[in-house]
């Protein structure tokens, strides 16, 4: 199980963060994720695992000027 906007999901083996961006069906272009402490940019989504039990924060992409 892990955390994500306060909702527990379902966890599997070798989950990456696009597995559950996927799993989601979320289509927002987040720029990065934490997981726990541990912030992951885009290019790394498909290479990056989430373990079991962990905190994931989906960080939007802010436009400011």
């Amino acid at each position: 199980m892990i955390r994500v906007a306060d909702e527990n999901l379902p966890w599997y083996e070798g989950m990456t963060v696009a597995d559950l961006l996927r799993d989601m069906g979320e289509t927002h272009p987040y720029p990065v994720v934490r997981i726990n402490t541990q912030y992951v940019s885009r290019p790394n989504f498909t290479r990056t695992v989430i373990p079991d039990e962990a905190v994931v924060y989906l960080i939007p992409m802010i436009a400011g000027g």
